[in-house]
């Protein structure tokens, strides 16, 4: 069994989907901070030092069990978006969005007795459809709060389909883990049958 750092529902199951047994843990870390201190670091970088951080905080107190960290961000341009902060944020982005091209990053980590023994990161593209006013406000009746912990404002199991015209990247990087890499690692550590 594994402790998954993080309360996000897809990430769960995920993991459920795929068969592997975990506790959930959710990290404590200020990741609006951590991401400060690393302002002039890409994008790739950052998100690996989320899921690296929150990996070895829970690790740090579950000392010999291994720990799955796993952070997700979005870059439109060369600007960056975390969650909305709050309905009107969410707009707010879903306005930025329209008719760009965003590239969602994934990152996971696994660690154990606080240190971190892997990292891995994939990124997908979603290109966005022009939004209209009238969409974005019924978009964000149908799918907030739901959307309030999702960077990007969507959930691709849910109405979000409907914000692109493309999507290019696996559908686990979409929905916030690169999965693929997680169980290859997983199994170089003899943590699941190989």
């Amino acid at each position: 069994m594994i402790v998954l750092a993080s309360k996000s529902a897809s990430r769960r199951a995920m993991l459920d989907q795929v068969g592997i047994e975990f506790d959930c843990d959710p990290a404590d870390i200020d990741e609006r901070a951590l991401e400060a201190e690393m302002d002039d670091a890409g994008p790739e970088e950052v998100v690996q030092a989320l899921a690296a951080a929150k990996a070895a905080e829970v690790s740090s107190r579950r000392s010999d069990e291994v720990v799955l960290g796993s952070d997700s961000l979005v870059v439109v341009g060369e600007r960056r978006f975390d969650k909305p902060l709050d309905r009107e944020n969410a707009a707010e982005h879903l306005h930025f969005f329209s008719g760009k091209s965003m590239i969602l990053h994934s990152a996971a980590a696994l660690a154990r007795g606080g240190k971190v023994e892997w990292v891995g990161h994939s990124e997908a593209r979603l290109d966005v459809r022009a939004l209209s006013e009238d969409f974005i406000q019924s978009y964000l009746d149908a799918e907030w709060p739901a959307v309030s912990g999702c960077v990007g404002v969507f959930r691709i199991e849910a109405r979000g389909p409907q914000l692109f015209e493309r999507i290019i990247g696996d559908q686990f990087t979409v929905l916030g883990m690169p999965l693929l890499q997680v169980l290859a690692a997983l199994r170089e550590r003899g943590e699941i049958l190989s």
